[in-house]
């Protein structure tokens, strides 16, 4: 992972599923990720047969989503940002097209959608040797830090 993905977001491994940014677009964000082989969710999904969780295509799109508001808000001249964290709070029609392997990398493709009240409502598309493997709606809110 780069040190723009760990300035951005305060996941860590094993929870980071962000390697790079691709590009920062005024309406977006394309990240990537490749799944390694030694991961240890792999050894009980499935054994022998092993599957990148469906939850964890999921869970990086909200990763990219979450990068993209924070250089959002830094290139707003928002000051207080860093006194915020993006935090999911609506999943909606997460479509599974396709499956994800060992040793896969994915490119994860983040559209902004409105804001209200708070709330930022976006759209992932995740892609695994140029095919869709997952499209998902979805809604991230800033919440203070603690």
């Amino acid at each position: 992972m780069t040190e723009e993905v760990l300035q951005a977001i305060p996941h860590r491994p094993p929870f980071l599923f962000i390697d790079k940014v691709v590009e920062t677009r005024a309406d977006g964000i394309t990240c990537s990720r490749t799944f390694r082989a030694d991961e240890k969710f792999y050894e009980g999904h499935y054994p022998n047969a092993p599957l990148t969780p469906g939850v964890l295509l999921c869970e990086s799109v909200f990763q990219a989503a979450a990068i993209y508001l924070v250089k959002k808000a830094q290139a707003s001249g928002d000051a207080d940002f860093a006194n915020r964290t993006p935090v999911l709070c609506r999943i909606e029609n997460a479509k599974f097209k396709g499956m994800v392997f060992p040793g896969d990398e994915i490119v994860i493709d983040v559209k902004d959608g409105e804001t209200l009240a708070g709330f930022y409502y976006l759209t992932g598309t995740v892609r695994s040797a140029g095919k869709i493997v997952l499209q998902i709606k979805f809604a991230l809110a800033m919440i203070e830090k603690k």
